[in-house]
């Protein structure tokens, strides 16, 4: 566990501020799927500028030990994947780290292979709910062994092929549940339709990610809206042979976040390179989030430009607005716009995102502890959090002061943000943003340069 000194930035002038070019690392979400696709397609697939980080590294392994050919191919970006579909096999162990992707979309695909597949992970793993997609794949068939849990760990007893139906499920705690039945419906018999019977469905730009994969791949996929027109309605996946693709993967616009934040604290551009013009992932909503909140932000030749909003001698935390959001679809975006906003001139209010307490910690308890700590007001009720902004600053009597991260990559980066203006700030183990930012300290330092001193 290494803990890291979160960079401060003494002097924060707008007119000689941050001044970077920054590669974000490919999606996990894309990555992840297209490992997924790929793997049970009738042809070889090529995913180009791949993430690797934790979460797929599990997925990887995860692939390989059910038998699916997944060789590493040096390129000009770095490497490629190349997938080659095997007939998947048992018995084979599993570890799913607390990955979600992987704890969610690997059992159903685990399904088809033959043998006993055991799945296990971290202690907080444990605790992630699960149990829509066991039950649903219960439903569809699937021998399943959790104890009567409906958690982790579990064993999944493959019989080689699942006939597919109509199956519900209450996905109103995780879109991933639906999309985890979306990525195996195509390899069924019958292809699968899902009903989401819960009250809401958070993150819909992750299974509009999902189902535009799924028909670059080939599959069939129908969407019946409910009355709000939101896709929470159901979905109808029509069974058929996948064709593999050559792919590449979009930089992780989520992971943009807190350098894009950066701007805005510590004045200066941030510009990130190759940011897409049309893209289903969440993080592609920072550009209109941001903006409320003050940013100047543009598309330029080489990506996304981010400036604090203004060339005035006044000091970005100056020019930085609350908001009143609602980030029910975008929840994974919350630590970082908590951290901008726990720096802003006005209040903010960041609702319906209590799901965000099943993810890798909760993370609106987390985000109001660690905030609160440094002398800050969070009030989190059981869906919102009101953030007033207040001076921040280290306890000197706490030596050393440690913003906690509770083994969760988001925290770990929201600390880096409010450690640009608060002088002090330790983030706890921040090698726990390897689970989707790989290289993140040496990209914080890469941008900032000569924007400023160090702690």
């Amino acid at each position: 566990m290494t803990n890291w000194p979160a960079p401060f930035i003494e002097k924060r002038d707008p007119s000689r501020g941050i001044n970077a070019v920054i590669t974000i690392p490919g999606s996990k979400s894309v990555t992840n799927r297209a490992l997924i696709l790929a793997a049970i397609s009738q042809t070889p697939s090529t995913i180009r500028r791949p993430l690797s980080s934790r979460d797929t590294d599990l997925m990887v392994k995860a692939l390989r030990s059910l038998g699916c050919q997944i060789d590493e191919v040096k390129s000009e970006d770095g490497f490629d994947y190349v997938v080659t579909p095997k007939k998947l096999m048992g018995p084979a162990q599993i570890d799913v780290g607390n990955a979600g992707t992987v704890m969610r979309f690997l059992p159903p695909i685990a399904a088809f292979a033959t043998g006993l597949i055991h799945f296990d992970g971290d202690a907080r793993s444990h605790e992630r709910p699960l149990a829509p997609v066991i039950a649903a794949l219960e439903k569809l068939g699937v021998s399943i062994e959790h104890g009567n849990k409906h958690r982790l760990p579990l064993t999944i007893n493959g019989a080689g092929k699942v006939k597919g139906g109509v199956v519900e499920i209450d996905a109103s705690t995780s879109s991933q549940f639906v999309s985890a039945l979306l990525l195996m419906a195509p390899a069924t018999e019958l292809g699968i339709t899902i009903k989401n019977i819960g009250d809401s469905l958070p993150s819909q730009p992750h299974i509009n990610m999902t189902i535009s994969m799924l028909r670059l791949f080939g599959a069939t996929v129908e969407v019946n809206s409910d009355s709000t027109g939101k896709s929470k309605g159901s979905w109808r996946v029509l069974p058929g042979k996948l064709t593999g693709q050559d792919l590449i993967v979009e930089p992780d616009l989520s992971n943009a976040a807190p350098f894009m934040a950066a701007a805005m604290v510590c004045g200066g551009t941030v510009v990130i390179r190759d940011w897409p013009k049309q893209s289903t992932q969440p993080g592609d909503q920072l550009r209109e989030i941001f903006t409320r909140m003050g940013a100047d932000i543009k598309f330029t030749q080489v990506g996304l430009s981010i400036s604090s909003g203004s060339n005035s001698s006044n000091s970005p935390l100056n020019l930085i607005s609350g908001i009143d959001i609602d980030l029910h679809d975008v929840g994974e975006l919350t630590p970082s716009i908590a951290a901008v906003a726990a720096l802003a001139s006005t209040p903010s209010t960041l609702r319906n995102i209590g799901h965000l307490r099943l993810h890798e910690t909760d993370r609106l308890s987390a985000l109001a502890t660690e905030i609160n700590r440094l002398g800050g007001e969070v009030i989190e009720s059981a869906t919102d959090l009101v953030i007033k902004p207040k001076p921040l600053s280290v306890d000197s009597s706490a030596a050393p002061y440690l913003f906690k991260t509770y083994e969760d990559h988001r925290m770990a980066t929201a600390g880096a943000i409010i450690g640009l203006a608060v002088p002090g700030v330790i983030v706890e183990n921040i090698e726990t943003s390897k689970k989707t930012l790989p290289n993140f300290p040496e990209l914080w330092s890469q941008m900032l340069g000569s924007a400023g001193s160090a702690n």
